[in-house]
């Protein structure tokens, strides 16, 4: 009889973890979600959503849901518009410490302060990332009314003014497959996009004008290196009612003289 209920016992208990795990356990597979999430990333592959997740370990979607939520919360992940996972703003901040991107940000640092007091607006610097457009270090402007905190944020490139630059000069191919439509003036012709990039080359600088979330507008521009190869772009980003007309040539010209490359960045 005590053989019974102690077999019992162990069989609920082992029930009740598969349903709802906690402590370590919960802590285990909430680890491995983080691993397989990271290493979409470094794989170059699609970004997983819950379903993925939940066939790949093997674990119910409601589980899988709730320690993706965990996670989400502490900053260690973040989803985007389609719902599919990457790594968060806290493993994002982690990685870059120590690495050529750190060095970067510092090195770009005053001027993006300098843009960022001449111009009144946000000022953006980024890297070409494996799947979207990598934002480092964001300097916001007077205004109250501005540009939210881009930094980790997942941003296409096919919408936004940065991403069209690492476009034109080469630094990355044009996305295969759909392009994301943002908002009604997202460009999502392949067609539309590579004439749009013929420009960003000819003129030397790239904008987005309510592309990326309406009522926004950016205007951005290459960084080279010795050898004339793009390493990074600067933007300047604000309020489209604030930026528009012969202010965007005032900007372009503003952050020509700030970089100090007029050769490579082009006239407005």
């Amino acid at each position: 009889m005590a053989s019974t209920s102690a077999k019992s016992a162990t069989s609920f208990t082992a029930a009740t973890n598969n349903a709802s795990p906690t402590g370590a356990q919960a802590i285990d597979r909430a680890g491995a979600l983080l691993v397989s999430i990271l290493d979409s990333g470094t794989a170059s592959g699609r970004p997983p959503h819950v379903a993925t997740l939940a066939r790949t370990h093997d674990l119910p979607k409601s589980t899988t849901s709730r320690l993706l939520s965990a996670l989400e919360r502490q900053g260690l992940i973040q989803r985007d518009r389609d719902g599919a996972f990457h790594p968060g703003p806290v493993i994002t901040r982690y990685a870059r410490s120590g690495q050529g991107e750190s060095a970067l940000a510092t090195e770009l640092r005053p001027i993006l302060q300098h843009l960022a007091l001449e111009s009144g607006e946000t000022v953006n610097l980024a890297i070409a990332g494996a799947q979207y457009v990598d934002l480092i270090d964001q300097i916001d402007g007077r205004y109250l009314l501005g540009a939210r905190n881009w930094v980790g944020t997942p941003v296409p490139y096919h919408a936004s003014a940065l991403g069209k630059i690492f476009m034109a000069f080469g630094v990355t191919e044009i996305p295969v497959g759909r392009l994301e439509k943002r908002t009604p003036l997202t460009i999502t012709s392949h067609e539309s996009l590579s004439a749009e990039l013929a420009q960003v080359r000819t003129r030397g600088f790239a904008t987005i004008v309510d592309e990326l979330e309406e009522g926004l507008t950016a205007i951005a521009l290459p960084l080279f290196d010795g050898a004339h190869r793009v390493i990074a772009a600067i933007s300047v980003s604000g309020p489209t009612s604030r930026l528009s007309g012969g202010t965007v040539n005032e900007i372009v010209e503003m952050m020509i003289k700030a970089i100090g490359q007029p050769g490579e960045a082009g006239a407005a």
